[in-house]
């Protein structure tokens, strides 16, 4: 199960969302977290998001002018991720190097 944070950055008039997925293990965090990391932002301007892993946990923390971009954004995000863990399931479990 996925942890998920929304908050609004009242000082900078930013909104903010953080997504926490936890992996059965560290190597398949680092996995999405590569397959996921070269999908840029297509807007320039009014989004950032930043992508880490922490032990099997992959975070996500997003910052955004309108809440608009943040979800098409985020939704985006959610699909690609779907695609990334439909695709490792489909291959197994992953082997380590």
């Amino acid at each position: 199960m996925a942890a998920v944070e929304a908050e609004t950055n009242h000082e900078r008039g930013k909104l903010g969302f953080s997504l926490d997925v936890p992996f059965p293990s560290s190597l398949e965090a680092s996995i999405a977290l590569r397959s996921l990391s070269p999908d840029k932002e297509p807007r320039r301007g009014g989004i950032s998001k930043q992508l880490s892993v922490s032990g099997s946990t992959l975070s996500v923390r997003w910052s955004a002018d309108e809440a608009r971009i943040l979800r098409v954004s985020v939704n985006s995000f959610l699909v690609h991720l779907s695609l990334v863990i439909e695709t490792m399931d489909m291959f197994g479990p992953a082997v380590s190097q």
